[in-house]
C-alpha cells in the first residue's frame, strides 16, 4: 500500500504484515524508523479491513536496538536527548494503543529497542533459537524507551528487574516460562505458527477485541475498582454493536458468526 524506506508495509485478506527492513544493520530502529511506524499505525487504524498486524524483520535479526550513530546527535544536550525518548515512546504507545490486536514474530536478536518494540504488541511468538535481552546496564545506559516500566508488568517482577540490572539475555523459553512471551515454536515453524495466529485472531468480533485490548491495557494501570467500573461501562456500550448482536444470533441459531466491525 504504501511506500516506506525502512519497512515493508504488506497487506494480504485481513492481515497487516510489517517488516522492520534494515537487514544490513541488523533492523535498528533509527528516527526514519519510528516515524514510519507510527504512520503505518495511523493507516492501519483508519483502515476498516485490516483486523490484525505482525511484525517481524527482515535478515538474520528481529532488531537489535537503537541505531547508535542515528541517536548520537540527541546525546549532545538533555533538551534533545528527551525529543528523542519522546519520539520512542510515542511510536511504542500508538502500536500498543492501535485498536488491532498485534504479534510480534520473534527471530535471532531482539534487544533494547526491539524488546521494547515487542512489549508494546499483544502477543508475542518467538523461535526456538531466538534471544531476547536489554543490555543497556550493561553499556552504563539506562532503557528510556519503556522497559522499565513495561517489562516488569509483563513478566515476573524480580526476573524482569534481573534481566535489566544485568543485562542477560533470555533464551526464548526462559521467556516463555517467566510469562514474558506466548508462545515458543521451532525456528522453521515461526512465521505460520504467527500467520495461524493471525487467522485466529480474524475472525473474532473486532468491536469486542478492541474493547478487550483497550480495558486490559487500561486496566492494568488502575486500581481494581476502577478497572472493573471501566469493564462495566465498556461491556455495556459494546452489548449495542452489531457484532454483539451478531455473536448472540449465531449462538442461539447454532451457527458460526460473520462478524463486521460495526
Amino acid at each position: 500500500m504504501s511506500n516506506y524506506e525502512t519497512i515493508i508495509y504488506e497487506k494480504k485478506d485481513m492481515v497487516v504484515t510489517i517488516t522492520l527492513n534494515r537487514p544490513d544493520q541488523l533492523n535498528a530502529l533509527s528516527p526514519d524508523v519510528y516515524a514510519e511506524l507510527y504512520d503505518a499505525m495511523e493507516i492501519i487504524d483508519k483502515d476498516d479491513d485490516v483486523r490484525v498486524v505482525i511484525f517481524k524483520g527482515e535478515g538474520k535479526a528481529f532488531c537489535a536496538g537503537a541505531d547508535l550513530k542515528a541517536m548520537q546527535p540527541s546525546l549532545e544536550k538533555a533538551s534533545l536527548c528527551v525529543k528523542y525518548l519522546e519520539m520512542c515512546h510515542r511510536t511504542y504507545n500508538r502500536i500498543e494503543e492501535l485498536t488491532k490486536p498485534t504479534i510480534a514474530q520473534v527471530h535471532g536478536m531482539c534487544l533494547a529497542g526491539g524488546i521494547e518494540l515487542i512489549e508494546s504488541c499483544d502477543i508475542i511468538i518467538a523461535c526456538e533459537s531466538a534471544r531476547i535481552g536489554d543490555q543497556h546496564s550493561a553499556r552504563g545506559l539506562v532503557p528510556g524507551g519503556g522497559s522499565t516500566q513495561r517489562l516488569i508488568r509483563q513478566m515476573n517482577f524480580r526476573k524482569a528487574k534481573e534481566i535489566l540490572l544485568t543485562g542477560e539475555w533470555m533464551s526464548a523459553a526462559e521467556a516463555y516460562e517467566w510469562g514474558f512471551i506466548n508462545k515458543v515454536v521451532p525456528d522453521d515453524q515461526l512465521e505460520q505458527a504467527a500467520l495461524d495466529m493471525a487467522e485466529k485472531l480474524t475472525k473474532q468480533s473486532p468491536m469486542a477485541s478492541k474493547t478487550i485490548k483497550w480495558l486490559c491495557n487500561k486496566g492494568i494501570q488502575a486500581d481494581l475498582t476502577t478497572a472493573l467500573r471501566m469493564e462495566i461501562a465498556s461491556t455495556a456500550q459494546h452489548a449495542f454493536t452489531d457484532d454483539f448482536r451478531e455473536g448472540i444470533a449465531s449462538f442461539m441459531e447454532r451457527r458460526k458468526p460473520e462478524f463486521k466491525g460495526l
